[in-house]
């Protein structure tokens, strides 16, 4: 690595501006701290001793993900699960309060919802639409039928232009095509410019979350993996310090690559303009300053004009991150002068899941993280531990769309509360489809044997009242009496990591029948 990729060494000192001791970025231009989003963090408390970041799940091709072990390791590490459930769950605050602040959130979340159902309805059309006005505006088109379509077009492009080196901002759609791994395979350097990308990418990890990427690690986890790879200080956890290192080091590659790309956050059918929503900038510096540019798209990112825009920019920054607007909303429509600019628009099942009676919805998916910010599962069990590129909810009701084998633990990872429906801001039933799941494996024998049989007799004993209330009046006498080692026992999942209930004195179907039903009432 060139001596300009270690300012640091050079300097000693990274951008004095980030290290002034009164930080003004999260001040307004009135001088008032901000009272939304990053204006209201507040470190959190951590204890200064530090502990091995838990890995995710261990991957064996194609069989079931065990989400469980994995969640079990996180847990059994009491520093990175308190601050991941403690992190997320401030995010959540700040979608409440911002979408609380303004008194039309539930009309936006309805409208962006029928837009949504409408374009998706219509999609062959808007996808043509979208397509001849690229085209019009001098875009270079294709289109990729899978993730390695999706791979081979763009490498077909890269080698037309002898490109070597790409930067390339966050992209959901290209972790599930496998890009950066496919690429590094063939010679081609790539180089995420994505704060949290660009910590996941140099520790050799994926996303954990599809707005906070690196949302699982410690600032002290970055301080090793910035030592390790960029040769920063690895006593120096501070949050600027590390961030300004990152770009330090990152600029030189954005200057000198040979592409750039980015993903989309939603595609304009009438103007073929694609747009993206950061925080960072790196998406205008990764699309604007290499000369070949390439975007790659989703097709269901589909929105039919750019007054829709508006709407959905409106519910997206404040469902992910409780803020009125993201930093950076870009808008790529053509090739400057002397410039080449590539869309590549992906359908990776998107068209088959279109097809699916209870699971389309899906598609209407803006990737704002809410529903993984509610969800006590995925704070308490990190994204890692699902083992998929799409983790929590919205990713139990995806993930099995690409592999059901491999994904069927994945839906009986919730505890179908409804909250992530709750925040969804198009208004996805998304605990209704992770039970809707559930019935489709079980029916297909995608579950494994042992939860098939109890499932069976949960069954058997729930369809038939008498059986149940003798089982429940059984159960509760028998808590009293088993010694602790018979309760929790390796068939009795549910007590792993919690107490079981104390037993009641009396059921409550004996209590009403005490209590409600005499004089004859029944």
């Amino acid at each position: 690595m060139s001596e300009e990729l270690h300012p640091r060494e050079a300097e000693g000192i990274v951008n004095p501006v980030v290290r002034a001791p009164d930080d003004e970025s999260e001040r307004g231009q009135d001088g008032r701290r901000l009272d939304h989003a990053e204006g209201t963090s507040k470190p959190i408390k951590a204890p200064a001793q530090r502990e091995p970041q838990p890995r995710g799940a261990k991957i064996r091709g194609d069989r079931p993900i065990d989400q469980g072990e994995a969640a079990e390791r996180f847990l059994a590490a009491p520093l990175h699960a308190a601050a991941h459930d403690e992190r997320l769950w401030d995010l959540r605050r700040k979608r409440d309060t911002a979408a609380h602040g303004i008194p039309e959130w539930e009309e936006l979340r309805e409208l962006a919802s029928q837009i949504k159902q409408h374009t998706l309805s219509n999609l062959d059309t808007y996808l043509e639409q979208f397509e001849a006005a690229a085209r019009a505006n001098g875009v270079h088109v294709h289109w990729a039928r899978d993730g390695a379509d999706h791979n081979r077009i763009v490498l077909g492009i890269l080698r037309d232009h002898g490109a070597r080196t790409l930067v390339k901002s966050k992209s959901m759609l290209t972790e599930e095509c496998g890009f950066r791994h496919f690429m590094e395979g063939e010679g081609v350097e790539i180089i995420e410019t994505d704060l949290g990308e660009r910590i996941q990418q140099l520790d050799n990890e994926e996303p954990s979350h599809v707005v906070v990427p690196a949302a699982h690690k410690t600032r002290f986890d970055v301080a090793e993996v910035f030592a390790r790879t960029l040769g920063t200080d690895p006593d120096n956890d501070d949050a600027h310090y590390l961030a300004e290192s990152q770009r330090e080091t990152t600029r030189p590659y954005i200057l000198n690559a040979d592409a750039g790309l980015t993903g989309c956050n939603f595609a304009v059918a009438e103007t073929g303009t694609v747009v993206t929503c950061t925080n960072e900038g790196n998406a205008d510096l990764s699309g604007n300053v290499p000369k070949l540019q390439i975007h790659s798209i989703g097709i269901e990112k589909l929105i039919p004009r750019v007054e829709h825009l508006g709407v959905f920019l409106r519910i997206l920054a404040r469902s992910a991150l409780g803020s009125p607007i993201t930093q950076y909303t870009s808008h790529f429509r053509g090739p400057r002068a002397g410039t080449e600019m590539h869309y590549v628009l992906v359908d990776n099942g998107r068209a088959a899941r279109l097809g699916m009676e209870e699971f389309w919805t899906s598609l209407k998916c803006i990737r704002c993280g809410a529903c993984m910010n509610t969800c006590p599962v995925y704070r308490r069990s990190g994204g890692l531990s699902y083992g998929a590129t799409y983790a929590g909810p919205i990713g139990l009701i995806i993930d099995p769309t690409f592999n059901k084998r491999k994904y069927s633990t994945l839906p009986f990872s919730s505890t179908m509360n409804g909250s992530c429906t709750n925040v969804c801001p198009v208004k996805i039933n998304i605990h209704e489809q992770i039970f809707a799941w559930r019935k489709v494996l079980a029916e297909e024998h995608q579950i494994p044997m042992l939860k098939q049989g109890m499932m069976k007799a949960a069954g058997a004993v729930l369809s038939r009242p008498a059986a149940y209330r003798a089982a429940i009046g059984a159960a509760d006498s028998a808590l009293k009496v088993l010694p602790r080692f018979a309760v929790y026992n390796p068939l009795n999942t549910w007590g792993k990591k919690r107490e079981m209930p104390d037993a009641p004195r009396q059921s409550f179907h004996a209590w009403y029948r005490e209590n409600r039903m005499k004089g004859g009432a029944k």
